[in-house]
């Protein structure tokens, strides 16, 4: 089945539907995703509620007929068939009422995220062009491409004056010196969390008026750490979006808003932002700023193991952010986890750097099975919540699996 005839199955489904139970992964593509069917649900006339949530059970699901699961669902074997999910990570879910991009035959991973399978179902529900600038959101979030079915959902928001596309800086925050010294989308080594490091670059980079971007970016390739990775250089500067009906028009700084609330369990606050609400911009960025701040932290107190595979963080609410920055941002070569204890479980993030190949998806399953938890995600990016008891075993099988 095609992902259109998909999403228009799923929202004739919504539209039978009396009132339809929301639930939203608490990422950005989560968010945006919930917040667009939300939006959508709402101009149609349809009774619906929305909640933010880190993850979600089969059994805890009590009406499934009358349930959308968005960016989340997908790796659910045993949900209920008659659950709606829209989803892009790999589907072990059977049920008819299934929008995922792999189903479809189209890369999940890079091509197509959970907001943008969202805004197929928008359309398919009425004239929402408008929330185009909000389905970009996931594609920047998750790291995805503008390729494929998101660079169309991109052109067609262009096309109608929804998104303007233009040059800069690409890091949030509402100075540039707070963009820099809070930067963890990219981490950039030897300055993020360093305020005399920034403050001296931006003296440096400083003209007669203003800062010349040509002699910041070249600081900054001098001024950053042996150890930043070549491929944040290139996050730093390049194609920025504009997005011209949301309460905050730079993309990127919406995707770190929207994020960092859903992470500090402020999901309700990020959904209100997607739906437009400028009363809740200055605490939303608060809020953010506050979450980018721990991962900092966290990043600088992290223990590694003798290879330098898995890393130990007190704060579990930073480690998926941590996972990130040492991934994509630090030189590796291999496969990394991010563990920290939440209460009885260990909660776990896994990354592949840039150029390696592994299916952290099948091993974090296969390894959390193993354990005792639960497990899943992308091929190159994933998690999972393991009993405290058994996570050494968890650090063993893991360790052997990915070096395999």
């Amino acid at each position: 089945m095609s992902i259109q005839a998909a999403a228009e199955r799923v929202a004739g489904k919504i539209r039978a539907t009396d009132f339809v139970e929301v639930y939203a992964h608490h990422d950005a593509d989560g968010i945006a995703a919930g917040a667009i069917l939300s939006q959508a649900m709402l101009r149609a006339g349809l009774r619906f509620r929305l909640r933010i949530r880190q993850g979600i059970r089969a059994d805890e699901i009590g009406h499934p007929e009358s349930t959308l699961l968005c960016d989340f669902g997908a790796g659910l074997a045993d949900l209920p068939e008659s659950t709606m999910v829209v989803d892009h990570h790999v589907p072990h879910f059977t049920g008819e009422f299934h929008v995922n991009p792999h189903l479809a035959g189209l890369d999940g991973e890079q091509e197509l995220s959970a907001s943008g399978a969202a805004y197929l179902v928008a359309q398919a529900l009425g004239d929402n062009r408008d929330l185009a600038g909000l389905a970009v959101l996931g594609m920047i979030g998750d790291g995805q491409q503008f390729s494929g079915t998101n660079r169309e959902i991109l052109n067609e928001g262009i096309a109608n004056g929804f998104i303007s596309p233009e040059r800069g800086l690409l890091l949030p925050g509402n100075t540039l010196h707070e963009a820099l010294e809070m930067a963890v989308t990219p981490f950039i080594s030897g300055l993020s969390g360093n305020d005399a490091a920034v403050t001296g670059i931006l003296d440096a980079a400083t003209g007669e008026e203003e800062v010349a971007d040509d002699v910041l970016l070249s600081l900054l390739v001098l001024e950053a750490g042996a150890d930043a990775a070549p491929s944040v250089f290139s996050r730093v500067y390049g194609d920025r979006y504009r997005l011209e009906r949301e309460v905050i028009e730079d993309a990127r700084t919406l995707v770190a808003v929207i994020d960092g609330c859903g992470q500090q369990g402020r999901g309700g606050l990020a959904a209100s932002v997607c739906l437009r609400a400028p009363e809740c911009v200055p605490e939303a960025m608060e809020v953010a700023g506050a979450f980018r701040r721990r991962v900092l932290d966290a990043l600088a107190a992290r223990k590694a193991d003798d290879v330098g595979m898995i890393y130990e963080v007190a704060d579990a609410v930073a480690a998926s952010g941590v996972a990130d920055c040492l991934a994509y941002d630090l030189r590796q070569t291999g496969p990394i986890a991010v563990i920290a204890p939440a209460g009885d479980v260990w909660q776990v993030s896994a990354r592949c750097p840039p150029g390696v190949e592994i299916d952290l998806e099948e091993i974090l399953r296969t390894v959390a099975a193993q354990t005792g938890g639960t497990g899943g995600g992308h091929r190159n990016r994933g998690g999972a919540r393991i009993p405290a008891d058994r996570i050494g075993e968890f650090r063993k099988e893991f360790a052997r699996m990915v070096t395999a």
